[in-house]
C-alpha cells in the first residue's frame, strides 16, 4: 500500500473510531509526538489512539482529513472537551515518516494556546501558551494514558 492509501485508512479508521485499525496502520516502533501527549513510542502512541477513541465512544466526536500527500495530511476535530464540556475545533497538520509499509514517525502540529483557549476558555486564554501550561498538560495526558493502559 502506498504512504497516501495508509494515511488515508489510518483517518477513515479514526472517523470510525476504529483504534484497532489505527494501530494497525503503525510500526510497532512508531514514535508520536504532538503538544498535548509530547512524544510516545510504541504500544504506548497505538493506546493514546486506543484511549481517544474509547472516550469519544457516542460523544459526537467528528474527524475530517485533507489535503494527503506522501508524507503529510491536514485534519480537523470537533469534539467537546470533557473537563470543561466545552466545544472545541482543533485544526492539525501532520507529517509522517514510513518503514517497512507502515507509519514509524507520525508528528501532529497545531495551536496550543488557540486550543486551550477553546478547551478551558479564560484559563486557557491567559495560560495556554506558556511553557508550564505544556509541560502541565503533557503530564496530565501521560498519567491518563498510564492509568488507561493499566485497565487493559
Amino acid at each position: 500500500m502506498d504512504s497516501k492509501a495508509l494515511i488515508t485508512q489510518f483517518y477513515t479508521a479514526f472517523q470510525q473510531l476504529d483504534a484497532e485499525a489505527m494501530a494497525a496502520c503503525y510500526h510497532k516502533d512508531v514514535v508520536f509526538t504532538d503538544p498535548a501527549f509530547g512524544t510516545l513510542k510504541g504500544t504506548h502512541a497505538a493506546n493514546m489512539w486506543r484511549m481517544l477513541c474509547a472516550n469519544q465512544k457516542d460523544k459526537g466526536l467528528k474527524v475530517e482529513f485533507s489535503r494527503i500527500t506522501d508524507h503529510s495530511a491536514h485534519w480537523e476535530a470537533q469534539y467537546i472537551f470533557s473537563k470543561t464540556e466545552r466545544k472545541v475545533h482543533n485544526k492539525i497538520d501532520a507529517t509522517f515518516a514510513f518503514k517497512d509499509g507502515l507509519i514509524i514517525e507520525h508528528t501532529d502540529q497545531f495551536n496550543l494556546h488557540k486550543w486551550a483557549t477553546q478547551a478551558m476558555g479564560i484559563q486557557g486564554f491567559l495560560l495556554g501558551g506558556t511553557g508550564f501550561f505544556r509541560k502541565k498538560l503533557q503530564a496530565q495526558t501521560n498519567k491518563l494514558l498510564a492509568r488507561y493502559e493499566s485497565s487493559l
